[in-house]
C-alpha cells in the first residue's frame, strides 16, 4: 500500500494489542486516528488520540466527518471478566459495532479488519477448527463477537471486511488472567493444571497478529481468517518451558479434573472467580485452529511458539512488577486480573 496521504483508524486504540499495532502502523508511516474509553499517553507526530465510547454514535461520527479513512482497524472489545456490567458489554461489543460499520458506510471507508475470537466456540473439537465450523458460544463475550462478525458481515456490499478469529494474544506486556499464572510462577509456586495437562490451546504472537493486519490492507476482498501459532504444545510442556527459563523453583502440579471444573462453576456463579465457561473450558480441553486459509491467501506464517511468546509476557510482569500492581484506569489486559478465590489455592501452592 502506499503510504503517502493514508489515513487508519483504530478502535481501542490505549488497549493491549491495539496499542502494539497502532505503534507499528506509525513506525510504517501511516497517520492514525485512536480512539478508546481509556486515556492513551502514547505520543506521536503522526497520531491523534481521541477519549471515545463506540457506543456513542454521535460523538463517534464526529470523528469520521473530520477524517477520510482509509481503512478500519476495529479491536476495540469489553471483555467478560474484566465487567460485571454485561450490558455494558454486549452495548461496546454489539452496539459499537454496528455504530463503526453504519459510519464506514456513510462515510465511504473501504474496508474494516475486524479482531474476532477463538472464544466463538466453547467445545473441544478433537481436531484443528476450520473457518466453515459453525460457531457456537457459550458466555456473553464469545456471543458479543459473533454478534459483531454478523453485523459486519451484512456491509459487505459497502466496504471489504476482514475478520481474524485470534486465540488468545500473547506478547511483553499482555496481561489479564495470565498475571494470575505469573504471579505463581514469579513466587515459586506449584502451577496446576487439570488432570494430566495434555491438552494445547493456542494462542498468537501479537507481533504475528499485526503481520496479518498490515497484509489485510492490501487484501481487496471481504475474507475470514482463523490465525495462531504452529506447533502447539500441552499445557504442561508450555507452562515447564516457562518455569524452566524463570528460574523460580515453580513446578507443575495436577489437579482433578472433573471435581476441579465442579468446583470452578460453582465458584463463578457465585461471583467469586474471575474465570468463566470460556476459560475454565480453555484449561480442560484442546482448541487450535486450522490456519491454511491465511498462509495461502495472505502469504503469512507464525513466528514464534506459544512457550516462547508465553514467556516473553512472563518476562515482563517479572521486570515491571512494582508498576503493575499500581496500575488502574488501563485496559484489562494492561492489568492484573483480580484472583478472587484464586487466593485460596495460591496460599495452598
Amino acid at each position: 500500500m502506499n503510504l503517502q496521504n493514508k489515513r487508519l483508524l483504530i478502535t481501542g486504540g490505549a488497549g493491549f494489542f491495539g496499542g502494539l499495532l497502532k505503534q507499528t502502523l506509525l513506525n510504517n508511516g501511516f497517520d492514525c486516528i485512536s480512539i478508546d474509553l481509556e486515556n492513551d499517553d502514547f505520543m506521536h507526530p503522526n497520531l491523534s488520540s481521541i477519549k471515545c465510547d463506540i457506543r456513542n454514535k454521535d460523538i463517534l461520527e464526529g470523528v469520521f466527518r473530520k477524517n477520510k479513512f482509509d481503512a478500519i482497524f476495529h479491536c476495540a472489545a469489553i471483555l467478560a471478566h474484566s465487567v460485571n456490567d454485561k450490558e455494558f458489554l454486549w452495548e461496546s461489543n454489539v452496539v459499537g459495532t454496528r455504530n463503526i460499520a453504519e459510519l464506514a458506510k456513510k462515510y465511504k471507508v473501504p474496508k474494516i479488519i475486524f479482531t474476532s475470537s477463538n472464544c466463538l466456540w466453547g467445545k473441544n473439537f478433537q481436531r484443528e477448527v476450520k473457518e466453515e465450523d459453525i460457531p457456537k458460544p457459550v458466555e456473553i463475550y464469545g456471543e458479543s463477537k459473533l454478534e459483531a462478525e454478523e453485523i459486519l458481515l451484512q456491509y459487505t456490499k459497502d466496504f471489504y471486511v476482514i475478520i481474524f478469529r485470534c486465540p488468545t494474544i500473547v506478547d511483553y506486556g499482555r496481561l489479564g488472567l495470565l498475571a494470575i499464572l505469573f504471579e505463581f510462577i514469579d513466587e515459586g509456586r506449584k502451577v496446576w493444571v487439570l488432570g494430566s495437562g495434555d491438552n494445547k490451546y493456542q494462542f498468537i504472537y501479537a507481533q504475528d497478529l499485526i503481520n496479518a493486519c498490515i497484509k489485510a490492507l492490501d487484501y481487496n476482498q471481504s475474507d475470514v481468517f482463523n490465525i495462531g501459532s504452529d506447533n502447539v504444545k500441552t499445557f504442561k510442556e508450555v507452562y515447564e518451558f516457562v518455569i524452566k527459563k524463570a528460574n523460580t523453583g515453580a513446578k507443575v502440579e495436577s489437579l482433578p479434573c472433573s471435581l476441579t471444573l465442579f468446583f470452578m462453576k460453582v465458584c463463578y456463579a457465585l461471583k467469586l472467580s474471575p474465570l468463566g465457561p470460556y476459560q475454565y473450558k480453555m484449561i480442560a480441553e484442546s482448541f487450535i485452529f486450522n490456519t491454511d486459509k491465511i498462509k495461502e491467501k495472505l502469504n503469512w506464517k507464525p513466528t514464534l511458539t506459544n512457550e516462547e511468546m508465553l514467556y516473553k509476557a512472563y518476562e515482563y510482569y517479572h521486570e515491571n512488577i512494582n508498576d503493575i500492581k499500581n496500575r488502574s484506569n488501563v485496559s484489562a489486559h494492561k492489568q492484573a486480573a483480580k484472583m478472587g478465590i484464586i487466593k485460596l489455592l495460591k496460599w495452598l501452592s
